[in-house]
């Protein structure tokens, strides 16, 4: 088969090679960027001057934090489609959605209902939120390759009249799908039930992405794909019950009304905030949205592909998992049978490579399968994926217990 084609590697608007303009060590290989994200290096020059100048006078900082987080989120929000008074800055996902349960009201025999594909903190911030009242946690079961009509018919066929809440990703972190978050909040809402839509790997993928999600809330991450500091992230609701939500730390806003409320808790550093605006604007600068998207796709495509027919001599089924609905910069790549069964011990791997040959990656597990989740950005090339194939192909293979014929060589 021939070698998988990849686009030539991304310069910047100066010639300069797009990798370079991120901090990342050049000595290993940088496959992962859904977990953590990785911040350019002008971000991170503009969120250190902040903190400098935060240094420099507290006094002068500290009492204007409001109105500065207020000017960022005026200037963050339209980027997921949302309207400024309708978004709260928050330090990540968990928070926002932990900030939606604390507020809501339960009765005893209740149900929440969450997905086998949902993030392990977000459902158990609702099992949490069950256990206070007394009511219970569902879990709506979705196949990996379910068609979108079909997962909509899952999800109405598992509401019952003690159903209040459903929380659903936008975008799945284990398996790097997209779900159609809309109609299955529409039809919960058409019987009374309120959804929480997850929308933590959705910022900078999907177009405005918490105005298309649907549902009551949604909450989206801005260090992932956006590349802002970690610490970054919105919360978005116009639902008439808003000012019961409040931050996790009560501070002098507190008799604000929700977003303002948000704008300021004590002491934070809140310059993840205020540099995020920055990142947005940086990769529209230099490549344009749309563009990166389109790229993104392209590496991801052609490095799941690199990927998989290195994989296929080694098993029956083809590793190259092909998702109904995949989003541009994250593909599944099956690993050999018995690999990563278990979320700890696909964790176990990602670490282990790492350590032992210098490769991030996120190995995921679903239903005892293991998988590469491969994660593409602007900075990746082709020979990041040529060594993921010379350096963790071989290990992979010899954890799984499978000999090879002979030594590895690149299509």
């Amino acid at each position: 088969m021939p070698a998988p084609l990849f686009p030539a590697p991304l310069t910047l608007n100066s010639g300069m090679r797009a990798r370079d303009a991120w901090p990342l060590d050049p000595a290993v290989i940088h496959l992962n960027h859904g977990s953590f994200g990785a911040v350019p290096s002008v971000v991170v020059e503009h969120q250190d001057a902040l903190r400098r100048r935060a240094d420099l006078s507290p006094v002068e900082w500290f009492p204007r934090i409001a109105e500065r987080v207020q000017e960022a989120r005026e200037r963050t929000a339209p980027f997921v489609g949302a309207r400024a008074e309708d978004t709260a800055f928050v330090p990540n996902a968990s928070a926002a959605a932990t900030v939606v349960y604390n507020a809501l009201q339960l009765e005893t025999g209740d149900e929440i209902l969450v997905t086998d594909q949902g993030y392990g903190a977000i459902t158990m911030g609702a099992e949490r939120l069950a256990r206070r009242f007394g009511a219970r946690v569902r879990t709506v079961a979705l196949p990996l390759l379910s068609s979108d009509d079909e997962i909509v018919q899952l999800f109405v066929d598992e509401l019952t009249p003690r159903t209040r809440l459903l929380v659903i990703d936008q975008i799945t972190s284990p398996t790097a799908r997209l779900l159609p978050t809309r109609r299955i909040a529409d039809a919960a809402a058409e019987r009374g039930v309120r959804t929480l839509v997850d929308g933590a790997h959705a910022p900078g993928l999907i177009p405005d992405a918490a105005a298309v999600a649907g549902g009551d809330w949604w909450f989206g991450n801005l260090h992932k794909w956006p590349c802002a500091p970690r610490g970054s992230a919105l919360l978005v609701t116009s639902a008439p019950d808003r000012d019961e939500l409040w931050p996790l730390i009560d501070s002098w806003a507190a008799r604000e009304p929700y977003p303002s409320r948000f704008d300021t808790q004590g002491t934070i550093d809140a310059t993840t905030y205020l540099a995020t605006p920055t990142a947005i604007d940086f990769i529209e600068d230099e490549f344009g949205w749309a563009a990166a998207r389109m790229a993104m796709a392209e590496i991801a495509d052609a490095g799941a592909e690199l990927i998989a027919e290195a994989l296929r001599p080694y098993g029956d089924e083809d590793p190259l998992t092909p998702l109904p609905s995949p989003v541009p910069s994250m593909r599944l790549v099956r690993l050999p049978l018995g690999l990563g069964a278990t979320r700890e011990e696909a964790d176990a791997l990602r670490m282990d490579l790492l350590d032992e040959v210098g490769v991030e990656t996120a190995f995921t597990s679903f239903r005892g399968i293991g998988y590469f989740r491969l994660s593409a950005h602007l900075y990746n090339e082709a020979a990041d994926y040529e060594a993921f194939v010379e350096r963790c192909i071989p290990q992979i293979l010899s954890r799984a217990g499978i000999r090879r014929a002979d030594s590895l060589i690149l299509p």
